[in-house]
């Protein structure tokens, strides 16, 4: 699995005129499966994205209680090895992805985070203000 951790003023995730979710003075996660993920390497993803020092003051979500907004977004394995159209086929199944997404949220939760979400297969639109700027790849 795959991760984008970016520090945020504020985020959130609007699908046909409805905000889904949102956090103020947290993180916002873009979350990634590929074909061999599993729920276990959602839990340790979680964790890491929990545990992650990336706060003001060398902190973390878990330390300060920051909340977390979680997208899910296939295209962080996107192949952009040939051409210019990106090849989608590293990114899990749909129905793969959503359980493996739902893991990862269930996991953070169970650390006690807030969480936020979007919207699985729908399109959203996402808005944020980046601080720091704060960026963050992780991979399990």
């Amino acid at each position: 699995m795959r991760a984008v951790v970016q520090t945020v003023g504020r985020a959130s995730v609007t699908v046909d005129g409805e905000v889904v979710g949102a956090v103020t003075d947290g993180l916002l996660v873009y979350v990634g499966a590929t074909h061999t993920d599993t729920a276990e390497e959602a839990d340790r993803l979680a964790r890491k994205v929990h545990e992650l020092r990336i706060l003001d003051g060398d902190r973390s979500a878990a330390e300060t209680g920051a909340p977390l907004l979680v997208v899910s977004q296939f295209t962080l394995y996107a192949d952009t090895a040939k051409g210019r159209r990106p090849s989608f086929t590293k990114a899990a199944p749909a129905e793969m992805a959503a359980g493996l997404v739902d893991s990862f949220v269930d996991a953070l939760r169970a650390r006690g985070a807030t969480v936020e979400t979007g919207r699985f297969r729908a399109h959203m639109l996402v808005e944020s203000v980046n601080v720091g700027p704060r960026t963050i790849l992780l991979e399990i």
